[in-house]
């Protein structure tokens, strides 16, 4: 999975939940997957976290945007990470 620049940030996702003892998975999209659902899920000290990887200049679709705005208004932590921004993960979990 780490080829590839998003791959990259996703590798660096799971080993920031790792270290905070995260339940997380990464949704397969394809088949009887759904469109749009964040690249990782996960839970931290009871919170559900949706985790949008993006690397570069790449920004989330519109379906993306949907999606993580469902999360929020359903009472869970939504997020957009990308190399630069690794330290807005780790702030995130550590106020949990």
């Amino acid at each position: 999975m780490a080829k590839t620049p998003e791959g990259l940030v996703k590798k660096q996702i799971m080993q920031i939940l790792t270290e905070h003892n995260a339940y997380y998975v990464t949704p397969m999209t394809f088949g009887f997957g759904n469109s749009g659902v964040a690249d990782v899920i996960a839970v931290v000290k009871g919170r559900f976290i949706a985790i949008e990887a993006k690397a570069g200049k790449n920004k989330p679709t519109a379906l993306q945007l949907k999606n993580l705005k469902a999360v929020k208004d359903a009472g869970g932590i939504a997020l957009v990470i990308n190399e630069h921004n690794l330290d807005e993960l780790r702030e995130a979990l550590s106020a949990l």
